[in-house]
């Protein structure tokens, strides 16, 4: 397959493929059903043998059935996007050089949540603040790899949130904040890591705001109230700024 003209799969926000040619860049998203699922299932599970896949994507017909089926959908696929899928011996899986979205955000996750790796230029990604995984798909192997990259999102976010900030970027440090709680609104973790990030921006007023919103939500939404990590990690603030001296007018 032409360099210049490799496919890029994308399966957050929903399935496509994004090829560049001479004329620009030409989105594929309406391939049949059968030769999407097949190709959304290489670019999650790598090379799986023939008979993995058929069973995984057809599990409720005979065996023969589901072979069939899969041989369908091959034949669409190598149709419509020729050389997209290579077949070695009884595995199949995408061609070298195939680029996913899951396999670049899910890189960008563990840079962003390694301790020893510093803070990139343009940290957050267009990747990273994308949907769901395939969202209106519900085979059981899709749902387990959308909640496996919900939390990754949020862990990675919420790593980085704190990771900014202590490089100074606070600005950058609570949009990644923010982007975790809009991820999970009723997840404290993130919660706590807005607070942080005011905190360390020195704005005890807009951490007590944030702490605030958020519990009276989780009193509305679920009847409980914030643990005591997140309420102590406020009161400290609130005392720490109490005590600290006021500064003497110059002059």
């Amino acid at each position: 397959m032409d360099a210049a003209a490799t496919p890029r799969l994308a399966l957050l926000d929903g399935f496509a493929i994004e090829v560049r040619t001479a004329g620009g860049l030409r989105v594929l998203d309406d391939l049949p059903r059968g030769a999407q699922r097949l190709i959304a299932h290489l670019g999650l599970c790598g090379r799986p043998g023939r008979g993995a896949i058929a069973g995984q994507l057809w599990p409720d017909v005979p065996e023969d059935h589901a072979k069939g089926s899969l041989r369908s959908a091959l034949w669409r696929v190598q149709r419509v996007v020729p050389g997209l899928v290579e077949v070695s011996g009884g595995a199949l899986g995408l061609a070298a050089g195939v680029r996913v979205d899951v396999q670049e955000f899910t890189a960008w996750a563990r840079r962003a949540m390694d301790p020893l790796a510093g803070v990139e230029a343009g940290s957050t990604p267009d990747v990273a603040l994308r949907g769901d995984l395939l969202p209106g798909w519900y085979d059981d192997w899709v749902l387990l790899e959308r909640e496996r990259l919900r939390q990754l999102r949020m862990h990675a976010l919420e790593a980085l949130a704190d990771k900014l900030a202590a490089a100074g970027r606070c600005g950058e440090a609570v949009q990644a904040a923010y982007a975790a709680v809009r991820t999970e609104p009723l997840r404290e973790s993130a919660h706590r890591a807005v607070v942080r990030v005011h905190l360390a921006e020195g704005n005890v007023a807009e951490a007590v705001r944030a702490y605030a919103a958020f519990r009276d939500l989780l009193t509305a939404e679920l009847g409980v109230q914030p643990t005591a990590q997140m309420t102590e990690l406020v009161l400290r603030a609130q005392v720490a700024g109490r005590r600290s001296p006021v500064p003497t007018p110059a002059g």
